[in-house]
């Protein structure tokens, strides 16, 4: 058994969508204030059990509580003897779970009809009122007495509470709402649309999977603290120091005093041995005390005599800061260690997640005194753990991150009886900001939340659940390449407002300069710089499509002959030269004439998308620029690279005496020398595209050499950066 998706509607930012969960690992990414954390928190509070409050809901669900509750607020109004007015503003998860033929005795309680053959089975939870006649009866009254006591008061400029139906919930909240379960109908299933609640398919139980899922938590915020901050050692808290994990873990599964076995009479009996010999100690220490206390007439002849003793338990020498220690010499006879909260916050949370995760399984499993605790209540193993946890890469480096998720799962599949039991699934879910954690899982098991700006249906921002499984298609060529290259480069794009897919190195470490001294917004921005060759950019296309994400490529205009294997040509325009750049050709503008593109206008080089989701893409490449060199005046520049257009667009700054080597150097030395701009457009041409030609050199010696303030941003990069800028200045 496993949870196939769920479908969570009206829970914070997080509207209507669906998220399908792999059968092992699902990772949670997009950028900040996505949503990850309110799909873990909706997960948490419909399954765990965790108390909701007026926030969860919707934000734009607020205008329609407040219009049922000004329609409440009539005279003649007639209260529905159903929920109907709610069905679309409460809060509700779907779960769906994924069931063999031989696991029917587990979900018998949440089959729908007789003639549901197995698969897939659905249950709702929705935090909805427990009595609506009763809660319109006190909001009334309440909004009633308050009107009456605002206008008994001609001065009286304040407006009482409950101002409306929204304001009453905000108090009134849980003592007013429950959680309830509904069967759903598969055959609805992958309907787009949820299907309507039927509430006369309400379960027995409050929550029917109960035995089926064993859930666990890992909050993000885990109350680690260093060694001069005071320590959490709140044992409701799952996390904080190591030695209260310790502590809980002994009390279920290892505690002698608990269902004492065989193994268990040593253990008793040394403690037992132990506390006499205590008390006879602290008889004799607090003697002379209490005979001095008897000289003052206590205890009288009636008044019980002062004994002194002790209860000694185990679990006890667990409660103090240096329970866990960590040793600082090995093998060399040296006893040096300091207290667990001396240690790095990195190995803190490393050390306490592997241990939690361990203890999970075992809670799971009934591993030791739990087993046969839950046999005399006669409690079953769920056949699904579900584990979430958030935000695993904290304080942890790079190749720690890497190796943590690559361990995580075989952690919580470390037991012989799941070897033996496969049937019995675990499933782990992972909210994380971390490119490196991405980089190191399946495309398959990423769920990209992609936020969704304001709408007129809409009022406030929300997101959307993208699932990545079915990007490229199954063992497509284009799949392999781009989840190779994201792989051996970064993952950010999964976290960025936007990408700028650049053509080269030299364009990786200029661009961000230019950002930097020319586009202070854009600087300010979460912006991803993917390098990735201009005949392979369009290969990223199904990625950025389903990820919607505004996106600039910046790449050359590579002008090639039309005849033979297309070898790479001088720019100039009616030779009937074509682009040898793929991107252009098959992707934005869709083009091949060199002639066309350079004629192509600003509105021509993107293309916007409404549907499903609001995002635009825009191709930046070397267009036609207008200099004055020497007697040549106005005349017109093709640059087909990003190292010619720089130098035609700073024409005047190589014409001065520039320090610098490699191309620098021969670039100064031609402007400064040629005759006119026919010898000087020749002359770089040949020079960048002689073999081995060190482009990212240049780029380097022009970042050390020259100001980046000085330096006039080649036009097309130019136009391409402002565009973006606008693009995202409307996102706001």
């Amino acid at each position: 058994m496993k949870i196939a998706f769920i479908d969570l509607q009206n829970f914070r930012k997080l509207k209507q969508c669906r998220i399908n969960l792999s059968g092992k690992t699902t990772l949670f990414v997009g950028a900040n204030n996505s949503g990850k954390t309110s799909a873990m928190d909706a997960i948490a509070k419909f399954l765990a059990k965790r108390n909701f409050v007026f926030n969860d809901i919707t934000l734009s669900n607020k205008s329609a509580i407040i219009s049922i509750g000004s329609e409440w607020e009539k005279e003649e109004y007639i209260l529905p003897d159903s929920l109907e007015d709610w069905e679309c503003i409460l809060p509700s998860l779907d779960v769906w779970l994924d069931v063999t033929d031989n696991e029917i005795q587990y979900v018998a309680h949440i089959i729908p009809t007789l003639d549901w053959k197995g698969g897939i089975l659905g249950v709702r939870f929705i935090y909805q009122p427990k009595d609506v006649s009763k809660m319109y009866v006190e909001y009334r009254e309440l909004h009633t007495a308050a009107r009456k006591t605002e206008r008994s008061n001609p001065t009286n400029t304040l407006e009482l509470w409950p101002k409306n139906l929204a304001d009453f919930l905000e108090k009134r909240l849980t003592t007013l709402f429950t959680l309830k379960a509904y069967i759903l109908d598969p055959e609805k299933a992958n309907n787009e649309q949820p299907q309507e609640t039927a509430y006369d398919m309400e379960c027995f139980e409050q929550n029917p999977l109960e035995g089926l899922i064993h859930i666990d938590i890992i909050s993000a915020q885990r109350g680690f603290s260093n060694s001069e901050s005071r320590e959490n050692n709140n044992d409701n808290n799952i996390g904080g120091n190591l030695s209260s994990q310790l502590r809980s873990y002994y009390d279920k599964h290892l505690d002698p005093e608990k269902s004492p076995t065989p193994e268990d009479i040593d253990t008793l009996q040394a403690m037992e041995s132990a506390k006499i010999a205590f008390n006879q100690n602290l008889g004799v220490k607090f003697k002379v005390a209490i005979k001095e206390l008897e000289t003052l007439g206590y205890p009288g002849t009636n008044d019980p005599i002062i004994t002194i003793a002790t209860q000694v338990s185990t679990a006890e020498t667990l409660k103090h800061d240096s329970a866990v220690q960590y040793a600082l010499t090995k093998n060399t006879g040296d006893n040096f260690n300091l207290p667990e909260k001396y240690n790095g916050l990195g190995y803190q949370n490393l050390v306490s997640m592997v241990f939690l995760l361990m203890r999970f399984r075992d809670d799971w499993m009934q591993v030791g005194k739990a087993k046969i605790e839950r046999e005399l209540a006669g409690h079953k193993i769920a056949p699904l753990h579900l584990v979430l946890l958030e935000e695993p890469e904290a304080h942890l480096h790079v190749q720690v991150q890497q190796v943590f998720i690559k361990k995580v799962y075989s952690v919580l599949r470390n037991h012989q009886f799941l070897v033996d039991h496969p049937n019995f699934c675990t499933q782990l879910i992972i909210s994380s900001h971390s490119s490196h954690i991405a980089r190191e899982m399946n495309f398959a098991d990423l769920r990209y939340f992609k936020r969704l700006c304001a709408t007129a249906d809409c009022r406030v921002p929300t997101t959307k659940v993208i699932n990545l499984s079915d990007v490229f298609g199954k063992e497509n060529e284009t799949d392999k390449f781009v989840t190779r290259y994201l792989q051996t480069t970064h993952c950010d794009l999964f976290f960025a407002d936007a990408v700028i897919v650049v053509e080269g190195s030299a364009e990786k470490m200029l661009i961000p300069h230019f950002i930097r001294n020319k586009y202070p917004e854009l600087n300010q921005r979460y912006i991803t710089l993917l390098e990735i060759s201009g005949s392979h950019a369009h290969r990223l296309k199904p990625l950025i499509d389903k990820l919607c994400l505004t996106t600039l490529i910046i790449t050359d205009i590579d002008p090639v002959s039309h005849e033979g294997y297309h070898p790479s040509v001088c720019p100039e325009r009616n030779q009937k030269i074509i682009t040898g750049n793929d991107t252009l050709k098959s992707w934005i503008p869709n083009k091949t004439s060199f002639d066309e593109l350079l004629g192509l206008s600003f509105a021509e080089k993107s293309v916007s998308y409404d549907a499903p989701y609001s995002y635009s893409v825009r191709v930046a490449y070397q267009i036609p620029l207008t200099i004055d060199y020497k007697s040549d005046k106005a005349v017109e520049a093709l640059s087909s690279t990003l190292e010619d257009a720089i130098v035609y667009s700073n024409i005047e700054l190589f014409s001065d005496d520039l320090t610098g080597t490699g191309l620098i150097n021969v670039f100064n030395n031609f402007v400064k020398n040629k005759n006119n701009f026919t010898e000087l457009h020749a002359g770089i041409y040949s020079t960048l595209h002689k073999n081995n030609v060190k482009k990212a050199e240049f780029a380097l010696d022009l970042i050390y050499s020259i100001d980046p303030e000085k330096i006039i941003v080649p036009l097309y990069i130019s136009e391409g950066l402002h565009w973006l800028q606008e693009q995202l200045r409307s996102h706001d």
